[in-house]
C-alpha cells in the first residue's frame, strides 16, 4: 500500500503539494506515510483488495472480442498508472505481441489533466526512454458517448427499481474530486461531468439532482461541495431516499464499495435517511463493453 501511496503523492500532475518539486518528494511521503494504515484498513473492510484489476481486464477483452468479431486485428493490454502492471509492462507485452501501432484508451471517460493527462504523459515519457517508435493514437475522453451513456442510466434506473414505491428519491451524482487549481488553470472536467450528468439524468425519471465531488486527500482546496457535505445538507433539507451515481468510474474500487457503499451508507444511516442506494458500476456490463469498442473502432479505420 505505501509505495503506491507514495507513487501517487509523489505525482505534480495530480497534485500540486507546496514546496515545489522538493516539497513534493517531502509532503508527498509524509501524506504517503501517514495514511498507509488508514487505507489498508479501508482495503480490508472491502476484502482485503482492490477488484479494479480484474474489472479492467475483463474490460479490455471484451472489448477485443467485439473489435475482433467486426475484423479487427487487435491485441490490448493494461496499464496502471501507479501500480502494477505498469506502463513499461503493457508496452513490454504489446511489443512482443508484435503491434504495429498503438492507441492509448483512457478508462477515465472525462479528461482531467490529472487523470488521462497524467497516464498520457507517463506513456510518452516510458516511449521515449524505452526508444519506442511505434506510432500512437490517444483517445483522452468520451464522456458523452452514446452507449455508455445508456449503460449508466441503466444501471441507474435498476438502483431506483429498488427504492420503496411511492417514495420520492433525490438523485446524488457523485464524482471524483480534483484539487480547485486545475479547474482555475482551465482544466475541463467539471464541464464534461457536468455535460455527462445532464445526458443520463435525461434518461431517467425527473427527479431532484445534485451534483458533489468525493475523495478529498491532501493539503490543497479541492472542489466542491463534498459529498458527505453534500448529504448532511439533504438531510436537513428533509430527503429521506437517497440514489447515489457515481459518475467518474467505471468499475468497483475502493471509492465505491468503501467510500460511497460503507462511508457514506453509514452517514446516511445516522442520519435517517430511510433509503441509500447506488447504481452499480459498469464492470463488464455487455452494454458497456459495447460502449468502448464504439469509442475504439472509428480509430482503428484510420
Amino acid at each position: 500500500m505505501r509505495p503506491f501511496l507514495i507513487r501517487l503523492f509523489s505525482d505534480r500532475e495530480i497534485i500540486k503539494l507546496p514546496g515545489g518539486p522538493i516539497g513534493q518528494f517531502f509532503i508527498g511521503r509524509i501524506i504517503a506515510y501517514s495514511r498507509t494504515k488508514e487505507v489498508q484498513e479501508n482495503y480490508h473492510r472491502i476484502g482485503g483488495g482492490s477488484p479494479i484489476v480484474r474489472w479492467s481486464t475483463l474490460q479490455g477483452r471484451g472489448m477485443c472480442e467485439r473489435l475482433r468479431a467486426r475484423g479487427h486485428d487487435v491485441e490490448y493490454a493494461l496499464a496502471m498508472r501507479y501500480w502494477n502492471p505498469t506502463t513499461a509492462d503493457a508496452l513490454d507485452e504489446l511489443e512482443g505481441k508484435k503491434v504495429d501501432r498503438l492507441l492509448a484508451l483512457t478508462l477515465y471517460p472525462h479528461y482531467s489533466v490529472a487523470t488521462t493527462g497524467s497516464s498520457v504523459a507517463e506513456l510518452k515519457r516510458v516511449m521515449k526512454r524505452r526508444g519506442t517508435k511505434l506510432p500512437l493514437d490517444v483517445i483522452d475522453s468520451w464522456h458523452d458517448q452514446p452507449t455508455y451513456i445508456r449503460a449508466m442510466a441503466e444501471r441507474a434506473k435498476a438502483a431506483l427499481a429498488t427504492i420503496p414505491a411511492g417514495a420520492k428519491p433525490t438523485i446524488l451524482v457523485s464524482a471524483h474530486g480534483l484539487p480547485q487549481h486545475f479547474i482555475d488553470d482551465g482544466d475541463p472536467y467539471c464541464a464534461h461531468i457536468k455535460a455527462c450528468m445532464d445526458l443520463i439524468l435525461a434518461q431517467l425519471p425527473p427527479l431532484p439532482s445534485v451534483l458533489a465531488y468525493q475523495s478529498r486527500v491532501g493539503p490543497v482546496p479541492w472542489i466542491g461541495p463534498s459529498t458527505d457535505e453534500m448529504i448532511d445538507r439533504l438531510a436537513k433539507e428533509g430527503v429521506r431516499d437517497l440514489l447515489v451515481i457515481p459518475i467518474s468510474f467505471v468499475s468497483d474500487h475502493v471509492e465505491t464499495l468503501y467510500e460511497v457503499d460503507l462511508l457514506y451508507g453509514e452517514q446516511a444511516k445516522k442520519l435517517g435517511f430511510r433509503t441509500f442506494a447506488r447504481a452499480e458500476s459498469l464492470n463488464d456490463s455487455p452494454l458497456f463493453l459495447d460502449a468502448l469498442a464504439e469509442v475504439v473502432e472509428p480509430r482503428l479505420e484510420r
